[in-house]
C-alpha cells in the first residue's frame, strides 16, 4: 500500500489551517446554544482558543521555516526547504536528503527520529 507523503512544513501549515476551520465550526455551534448564555460562551471561547492556537502554530512554523535548509529539487528544479534528515519536495513530492548515508535508500519518515527501531 502506497503512503502519501508531503513536506513537513506543508503538513504543519495544513494542521494550522484546520484549527481555524475547527474554531469557526465550534463558534458556529455556539449560535445554536443561544438559550444558555453559559453554553454559548463556552463554545465561543473554545472556538477562539482554536483560532489562537492556529496563530501560534503559524508563527512557530514560520520561525522554523526560516531555519530550514533551502535546496533546489533535482526533479522539478524548484527551490524547496528541508526539515530534518529526510523530507519531500513541496512541489513534486520527490524524496530529499542531505545525509550522504541515506542516499539511494527507500524514503521513510522514521529517519528523522532520534532513535530508530
Amino acid at each position: 500500500m502506497a503512503q502519501k507523503y508531503s513536506s513537513k512544513i506543508n503538513k504543519i501549515r495544513t494542521f494550522a489551517l484546520s484549527l481555524v476551520f475547527i474554531g469557526f465550526f465550534v463558534m458556529y455551534l455556539g449560535v445554536f446554544a443561544r438559550q444558555s448564555i453559559i453554553l454559548m460562551t463556552v463554545f465561543m471561547l473554545l472556538g477562539l482558543l482554536c483560532i489562537i492556537a492556529s496563530t501560534v502554530v503559524y508563527f512557530w512554523i514560520g520561525m522554523l521555516s526560516t531555519k530550514a535548509v533551502q535546496v533546489v529539487c533535482p526533479n522539478c528544479g524548484k527551490a524547496t526547504k528541508i526539515l530534518g534528515r529526510v523530507d519531500m519536495c513541496m512541489y513534486c513530492k520527490e524524496p530529499l536528503t542531505l545525509d550522504p548515508n541515506l542516499e539511494g535508500k527507500e524514503f521513510d519518515e522514521k529517519y528523522n527520529r532520534k532513535k530508530m527501531s
